[in-house]
């Protein structure tokens, strides 16, 4: 029994033993892995990302300048908004409207996440649209034209722009084209809703004048020059005298080629008359958004009267401020091996809207202030972003409300830029982007 009694109070004494020892591994787990997930949400609560969702390889001079236009404008504040830091995510969706909605939902998954910036490309904003509003994803567009963007049929929109809006770009090339002396056009546009959209807005414009196109051709992505080549000889038997096109750069170069293409053709078979010296292009400004003055240079567009599309201002032609010379100088700070003029800044569109679109995402999160519950945060600062008090300097105008409360009875309250804020430029021969003054 003895022996019995020492067996059970052994038996005791090591339960009570490794109870001990749980204990103090349970308070090591505490102290180690407790301590440590607290600070993991310390960190992620004094965080903001802002992520941005475009093209960086079909036109990846486009979502590279979006880029840097973004990243200089929160060095301005030391990437901190009320003393958060901020982190910006890139991600590249080549231009598919499915890898974009995979970023935006990666998006609604990150709880430090306040906005989204879009790219270049009008689709993936057009068929994701109904996904970004009934998740109320917070989305800024710097670049993308396409009409329906910023108005979507509901009194909360949860989409600003700051870019060409083409309910007024096609009226603004059909203006100038007009003005030029030009009376029929033929349109050439990319198959999307981009140009869809743009059809619509060319053919009003040019109705109020009285102006029928003398007609209408459509192409898709990655078109070939040998199609582009037959496109273009139906184009000039039409009896048309100027070319209105839609398109982006990887297309643009190809129906430039294949312009040149021709005119190498009839100049070597004799012909009396080259047609293709004198059919002008005025373009949307969807070309600028690649690699399309490095590959259609200089000398090759000595045979091309190509003009496109602009918004009021460029680092290359338009008087300096105090404001343009302290960005240019910050960018090449950032960017020492790439930035060392301003015509280092390829698709300047994209850097100057985006610039201008952060300026002003940074002055409605100083006004709203945040409350660390990303879904309140985003929809507060949406509804700040209606209703910003104080102007923002920006580089192509001084924003005074660029934004309103937008229902249907004012379809242009979520677009910062105007009619009056859209030109007409070209490449010159250094290929920088020079403003044609008007």
């Amino acid at each position: 029994m003895k022996s019995n009694s020492t067996a059970h109070k052994n038996s005791l004494d090591v339960i009570t033993a490794l109870r001990g020892l749980c204990q103090i591994l349970l308070l090591i787990y505490v102290i180690c892995f407790g301590t440590s997930t607290a600070v993991a949400k310390d960190d992620a609560d004094n965080k903001i990302r802002l992520y941005l969702d475009a093209d960086q390889t079909g036109t990846r001079a486009s979502g590279i300048a979006i880029e840097r236009g973004i990243r200089v404008a929160l060095d301005e504040v030391d990437n901190t908004i009320l003393g958060r830091k901020v982190e910006l995510v890139v991600r590249d969706h080549h231009g598919s409207s499915v890898r974009s909605k995979s970023h935006l939902q990666e998006y609604l998954n990150d709880d430090t996440a306040l906005a989204v910036f879009s790219g270049l490309h009008s689709p993936p904003l057009l068929e994701n649209l109904a996904f970004i509003h009934e998740n109320k994803i917070l989305l800024l567009d710097p670049w993308a034209a396409a009409g329906p963007i910023t108005r979507y049929p509901s009194d909360t929109n949860w989409v600003f722009r700051l870019s060409v809006d083409d309910s007024k770009a096609g009226a603004v090339i059909a203006k100038h084209a007009l003005k030029e002396g030009f009376k029929q056009p033929f349109l050439l546009l990319e198959n999307t809703g981009w140009g869809k959209s743009n059809h619509r807005t060319m053919t009003r414009a040019l109705a109020r004048h009285n102006i029928t196109p003398m007609g209408v051709k459509w192409f898709n992505w990655n078109l070939g020059i040998r199609s582009a080549k037959m496109i273009l000889r139906d184009i000039y038997s039409s009896g048309a005298d100027v070319i209105f096109l839609v398109a982006n750069a990887p297309e643009g170069k190809t129906i430039a080629k294949a312009m040149l293409a021709l005119r190498q053709e009839q100049t070597a078979s004799h012909s009396e008359t080259n047609p293709f010296d004198i059919l002008p292009l005025r373009s949307h400004w969807g070309i600028t958004g690649g690699d399309f003055p490095e590959v259609i240079d200089a000398k090759m567009r000595q045979h091309l009267d190509l003009k496109f599309l602009q918004t009021r201002f460029s680092f290359n032609s338009s008087p300096p401020t105090a404001l343009s010379k302290q960005v240019l100088k910050r960018a090449m700070a950032l960017y020492p091996d790439e930035i060392t003029n301003a015509a280092d800044i390829t698709a300047p569109t994209g850097f100057i809207h985006a610039y201008d679109l952060c300026r002003i995402l940074i002055a409605a999160i100083n006004q709203s202030g945040l409350s660390g519950d990303i879904q309140r945060d985003r929809g507060t600062v949406r509804k700040t972003l209606e209703v910003l008090k104080a102007p923002i300097q920006g580089l192509i105008k001084n924003y005074v409300h660029p934004f309103q409360v937008f229902n249907e009875s004012h379809p242009d309250a979520h677009e910062a830029l105007n009619a009056k804020d859209l030109v007409m430029g070209y490449y010159n021969e250094d290929n920088r982007i020079v403003i044609v003054q008007e």
